[in-house]
């Protein structure tokens, strides 16, 4: 086992991660920028060390201050969490060559999957579903264009190679929207990801977003720990998600979670993971795969009893999974409300002091969160602030615990999302199941 790890990383995915290295005896560094001194996670590790200003190109997205960190330190492998340098190759293998382990897959994996056209070509090979595209880059050719257009059959979707979180996609539903959407699509790619490279799939209307977890050793051992559904979206940002998906029989479970399972030891995959599919019709199409664990991780630990965080840190020491697929079991149902700080109805992000925090409990109830009465939420990082997770035995016990925990969460002198939160718990399409990606935003009065 890992006897000392850096978290490179803030808030809570940060604490989540002291606390597996805790239960598994790993002592533990945290890095941090100077307006995060207080952030609980840096005041519980067994080390703290500061990189930077506030600005996260100063502190949490520079590499070499990092290293530096760990360097000093004498950790011995560095926890990239999600977000920031989670997915960066870059930052891989810079730790990998310093002579420390990286908590997650290799720099080459990264690359492979980061790239959503050999990431697509890649799945293939493995066979798991795709949507129907452009089966690699778009040339500069516009009647080529136009013909795989043609083929495909419109609306079709024109999206960035190298994007990701909603940016670089562009939805033509005519031919003559094609070639300005490429080029428009192209310059933007170019500036936002440094990679200009676009492809182009068929657009699903009315999809929803199902994702497959996945563990992988690197020793030629996966397994799936079955799906979650991430549909309630705005701005392609997730809201709520929940394990398992309404609709998404066992046979149907096994079967694409066991391509995927596939497809990770047919590329050497090691440790998290997450496929995520457009799901309409009952078929899975693949979009992509997150290199990285998930913020929504914990609603699939609660259905199976997967520590995902302590799997991790067991694959990066060297060790093979404790756990095979035959005694993945998935029980009872989860569901995840991100709690955000920002205006309920602007969106607007709302950082501040907290003055009162009260953390909801019960039964079945989980609250992720690195705030606390005191803390005050700074201007310059994402606005979740929290995780609130609960369990039961049913989908319809777990929303109703969700509604009661809703009521009990109380955090003052900022604005949050709880209000959005409980209304769609309230909302009698989500109790039904099966909301599409763009149910939220219709909702909400919103262009999707």
């Amino acid at each position: 086992m890992l006897d000392k790890v850096l978290i490179a990383n803030r808030g809570e995915i940060a604490l989540r991660i002291l606390r597996a290295c805790k239960e598994l005896g790993i002592k533990t560094v945290a890095v941090h920028s100077t307006a995060d001194r207080n952030l609980k996670h840096v005041l519980l590790a067994d080390e703290s060390i500061c990189i930077g200003k506030a600005s996260a190109t100063e502190s949490y997205l520079n590499i070499p201050r990092i290293i530096a960190a760990a360097e000093v330190t004498n950790s011995i492998a560095i926890h990239p969490g999600y977000g920031f340098l989670a997915e960066n190759a870059e930052f891989a293998e810079a730790v990998e060559q310093s002579g420390f382990i990286f908590v997650g897959p290799k720099p080459d994996t990264i690359n492979l999957m980061g790239d959503k056209v050999s990431a697509i070509n890649s799945m293939k090979k493995a066979g798991v579903p795709c949507v129907p595209g452009s089966d690699g880059p778009l040339t500069d050719d516009s009647d080529k264009n136009k013909s795989i257009a043609k083929r495909i059959g419109y609306p079709i979707i024109v999206k960035a190679a190298g994007g990701g979180g909603g940016r670089g996609m562009r939805v033509v539903r005519s031919e003559s929207e094609l070639v300005k959407a490429i080029e428009t699509t192209q310059a933007e790619a170019g500036a936002a990801f440094g990679n200009s490279t676009v492809y182009m799939e068929k657009f699903l209307e009315n999809p929803r977003h199902v994702e497959i977890q996945v563990l992988a050793d690197g020793q030629g051992n996966a397994i799936h720990l079955g799906e979650r559904d991430c549909s309630m979206q705005r701005r392609h940002q997730k809201v709520v998600e929940e394990a398992p998906a309404p609709g998404i029989s066992e046979q149907m479970r096994n079967k694409i979670g066991d391509r995927c399972r596939r497809a990770c030891v047919e590329i050497g995959y090691r440790g998290a993971g997450t496929f995520e599919f457009l799901y309409e019709n009952g078929e899975f199409y693949f979009i992509e795969m997150n290199t990285r664990i998930q913020v929504e991780h914990p609603v699939s630990e609660m259905i199976t009893g997967v520590d995902l965080i302590k799997e991790q840190l067991r694959i990066a020491g060297g060790q093979p999974l404790s756990i095979d697929q035959s005694q993945i079991q998935i029980r009872g149902h989860a569901i995840e409300c991100r709690i955000n700080a920002e205006d309920p109805q602007t969106f607007i992000p709302s950082p501040g002091p907290i003055n009162m925090f009260h953390s909801p409990g019960g039964l079945g109830v989980r609250w992720d969160s690195h705030i606390y009465a005191g803390y005050t939420v700074p201007p310059f990082y994402d606005s979740m602030i929290g995780k609130l997770i609960t369990y039961g035995e049913s989908r319809d016990e777990a929303i109703a615990r969700m509604r009661h925990a809703l009521d009990e969460l109380v955090i003052e002198g900022i604005k949050t999302n709880i209000p959005l939160q409980r209304m769609i718990m309230a909302d009698e399409n989500f109790s039904a199941g099966g909301t599409n990606i763009h149910y939220l935003e219709k909702k909400l009065g919103m262009s999707s």
